[in-house]
């Protein structure tokens, strides 16, 4: 992992486009962005500049079920290269761009298709739950995509005589198998940010402030988990924290995602879950979202390029579990409103 980090850190420093003298950057992009009718979206890990300028900010799979709905030209996502490959994937008609395309995912990077294909091989009778934080290729040779907000929804819906593969975070996998009761084969893939989180310094943090609740994202340890208040998406921690009667939260997930909260709920503390140190990173800031800026950002607005291309075929294949988790977390929501609204 720490060649990988000094990787990143390298293409960081040598990437940075040089743009002409004098050039105001929101200017240009405010600019292009309607000469092109193009849409600019913004995942919550984003540094606070892009997430200001973005048309929409959100979870990865929000942001291309809005981009889609839009009558938008073209699609520039500010997050990582699997999120660029959903948005493609809902809107091929759309012309999709990155700021840098080697913003990847240690999720995506933890299994490849062949990887995928061999599990499959030595688990025939199993289907597989793949979580979104993967390559449009693994999506294809799935039965089922899903979110950290949909995936409780999907695993229910699995018939109870069908043994899951679940691929490829086990963190998440490991707290599914506890929240639904369902034993799943796991891959052992791992995110980059998450795993870092320490116990140790969660532990110390409740000593600081008792008064804090606890909200952190499911990719992280069981050690973690168990100690929160609030176990949920990027999304629904924003929510919990928002809507708390408490004043003060400690945050496991990345730490750009406090900027939402507090433009939400400026009267509140937000305190980032630090993790252990590696090749003196600051762990909860993901290494690959860091790669964007607004320089990428504009460029890739001017240039229309790095394109997310992908083959029609390979799309439809990863649509369509894609399209049967949209169909069953739609089922459900459905069928939660009917039972509040008979309450």
């Amino acid at each position: 992992m720490v060649d990988v980090l000094e990787q990143i850190r390298k293409h960081a420093e040598t990437s940075q486009p040089k743009l002409e003298p004098g050039i105001d950057v929101k200017a240009e992009i405010e600019r292009l962005r309607k000469e092109k009718n193009a849409i600019i979206l913004a995942h919550y890990y984003q540094d606070p500049d892009i997430q200001d300028i973005a048309d929409f900010v959100g979870d990865s799979l929000d942001l291309s079920r809005k981009a889609a709905e839009t009558d938008a030209d073209m699609i520039v996502f500010c997050g990582v290269r699997f999120m660029g490959e959903v948005a493609k994937i809902l809107s091929p008609q759309k012309k999709v761009v990155i700021p840098d395309m080697m913003a990847g995912c240690s999720l995506e990077e933890a299994i490849t298709a062949d990887d995928l294909e061999a599990f499959r091989a030595a688990h025939p009778d199993h289907l597989v739950v793949t979580y979104i934080n993967s390559s449009v290729e693994v999506k294809a040779l799935s039965d089922y995509v899903v979110t950290s907000s949909s995936a409780i929804d999907i695993i229910n819906a699995i018939p109870k005589d069908k043994p899951i593969l679940f691929v490829p975070d086990r963190h998440l996998g490991s707290w599914l198998e506890k929240v639904t009761g369902r034993k799943m084969d796991l891959w052992p893939g791992t995110c980059i940010v998450h795993d870092k989180f320490s116990a140790e310094e969660l532990l110390e943090l409740k000593e600081q402030y008792p008064d804090a609740r606890v909200a952190v994202h499911p990719e992280s340890p069981e050690s973690i988990v168990e100690m929160a208040d609030h176990v949920g998406s990027t999304r629904s921690i924003i929510e919990f924290a928002v809507n708390s009667d408490a004043k003060r939260f400690i945050i496991g997930t990345e730490t750009h995602i406090i900027h939402q909260m507090q433009k939400l709920a400026p009267e509140k503390e937000f305190i980032p879950l630090p993790g252990l140190s590696d090749n003196n990173c600051k762990c909860s800031v993901c290494p690959y979202m860091a790669l964007n800026t607004m320089e990428k950002l504009y460029v890739s607005l001017r240039d229309e390029k790095p394109e997310i291309v992908i083959d029609e075929d390979l799309r439809i294949r990863a649509l369509t579990p894609l399209q049967r988790m949209l169909d069953i977390s739609a089922k459900a929501q459905a069928e939660r409103a009917k039972k509040t609204a008979a309450e």
